[in-house]
């Protein structure tokens, strides 16, 4: 079959996970010829399982509100916050602020599920993908991006090219990692331990689906989030001195002495029966100093990934690859993917991004609270929710001189512009 895959293509897209799929979903509605280039065999395990409110708009966009509809994904309306002695928070329902039939309505997913649902997608709008096949190089002429070399699922080597490529691979940022991009972020370097279990306790009714974050000591936390066919995924972030601490390095040892530090996830858990494997992975959070460069655009987790303790990473990732469709459409359209053309792409997803790193930086302080702010400012309520749930690119200036009083927030990083050539940089002078 492969033999009869085209070489030349409008945009060449490394990764077929959320982000990926979705940018190449929105370039094949808008009619181009878009590759998927995806190194595992769909259905394939993936963590990040949670989506929050304003995923709803790159859903409805992609066509796949109605597909999660007829799902069997957990809905969820809801999250609360549980301390370690076991006292829960009054639920957050979403639709107190937002319209309970459309944005307040969201999902649990299995993300092997999900994420084959969106791949689908794409193919069925027009994209060809190419499961099993590895890329292993940028092509470049000069210092733009012209395409691929991958391995394909027999071992073969192919080059695919195209004006654009947009690279989707997720938290591997294949290019940002090779075109020595990568940047950690100063303080956002957690480490994280889950598994997987059925038939755990539930909460009663609509808030059966409700994503909790249960507190241990030294403001690490728990996610607890239900799934379908009676499963849960349960983890517990923090600090690796303090996860590791009395020489503790088994990931099964770590997960089962932070479960006897929250008394909630303790008896959720007391009637389940763990399944699978435990899994550990660290240094959560980075950002890519530029979003792209001539040929090349990041997507998704390439671009940032941030702490997961407000589940922003699927609601980015599919909002830039809607984004990144778009954006790459026009390009094309005009007939120029210079890198200054998506300086308003990285702005947009930056200042998401930073409006969210703010509010987790203040998460991990052990000075703040959500409650403190709205006792003493109840109107910042509604900024908090809307953050929280994602509608992160509006002015929350507001918001962050109140966290102020007890809490320092970060300077947004100077980072994320596309890479300009160095032939249009002397042309700008």
């Amino acid at each position: 079959m492969t033999e009869n895959i085209s070489d030349q293509w409008d945009a060449i897209l490394i990764g077929g996970g959320p982000a990926g799929a979705s940018a190449a979903a929105v370039l094949s509605e808008h009619g181009r010829k878009v590759l998927v280039l995806e190194r595992e065999k769909f259905p394939r395990y993936h963590v990040g399982e949670s989506l929050i409110p304003f995923t709803y708009a790159p859903l409805e966009r992609l066509g796949m509100i109605s597909k999660l509809r007829q799902s069997a994904f957990l809905k969820k309306y809801s999250v609360q916050f549980v301390s370690p002695s076991g006292s829960a928070s009054q639920p957050f329902y979403f639709f107190t602020r937002y319209d309970r039939e459309t944005i307040a309505q969201t999902w649990q997913v299995l993300r092997s599920e999900f994420d084959q649902l969106n791949l689908d997608n794409a193919r069925e709008k027009g994209a060809t993908v190419l499961e099993e096949t590895r890329v292993t190089e940028l092509l470049k002429e000069g210092e733009a991006v012209v395409g691929v070399r991958a391995e394909l699922r027999d071992g073969t080597q192919r080059e695919f090219r195209a004006p654009i490529t947009l690279d989707c691979s997720g938290k591997e940022a294949f290019s940002t990692v090779r075109q020595g991009w990568r940047t950690k972020d100063p303080y956002l370097n957690k480490v994280a331990v889950w598994t997987y279990y059925k038939g755990s306790k539930r909460e009663p009714d609509i808030a059966e689906g409700a994503t909790t974050v249960a507190f241990v000591p030294e403001k690490g936390w728990f996610w607890h989030i239900p799934q379908h066919d009676d499963m849960v995924s349960v983890g517990v972030v923090a600090e690796g001195k303090y996860l590791t601490r009395g020489g503790v390095k088994s990931p099964k040892d770590i997960f089962h002495r932070e479960v006897t530090q929250n008394a909630w996830i303790q008896d959720h858990l007391s009637t389940g029966q763990q399944v699978g494997d435990y899994y550990l992975t660290n240094e959560y959070s980075f950002h890519s100093k530029h979003c792209g460069s001539q040929g090349l655009l990041l997507v998704g987790d390439a671009f940032a990934f941030l702490d997961p303790v407000f589940s922003s990473g699927l609601m980015l990732a599919l909002k830039s690859g809607v984004m990144a469709g778009d954006a790459v459409h026009a390009a094309l359209a005009a007939g120029d993917v210079s890198p200054e053309r998506f300086t308003d792409y990285a702005n947009t997803l930056r200042e998401g991004i930073e409006n969210m790193r703010k509010l987790v930086y203040a998460f991990y302080n052990p000075n703040f609270s959500f409650r403190q702010v709205t006792d003493k400012y109840p109107h910042l309520g509604a900024d908090i929710t809307d953050c929280l749930s994602g509608d992160v690119n509006k002015d929350f200036s507001r918001l962050w001189d109140a966290i102020r009083e007890w809490a320092p927030i970060p300077d947004d990083l100077p980072i994320g512009q596309p890479l300009v050539s160095r032939e249009a940089a002397v042309a700008a002078q």
